[in-house]
């Protein structure tokens, strides 16, 4: 026996919080610019980020 398929579907918010799209491509995008600044403190200083926060 077959189930009917729903006619309607739910009008439902996005959610705030979780993995949702907008999160996503937020964190993505503080990735990328961590990489810029990663890179660009390399370049300015000549030293590697680790040893400029003192951690090598």
């Amino acid at each position: 026996m077959a189930v009917p398929e729903p006619t309607v579907k739910p009008d439902l918010e996005d959610p705030k919080f979780g993995f949702n799209i907008y999160s996503e491509k937020l964190n993505g995008r503080a990735a990328m610019i961590g990489f810029i600044i990663a890179i660009a403190i390399e370049l300015i200083t000549r030293e590697g980020v680790l040893t400029w926060l003192g951690l090598v």
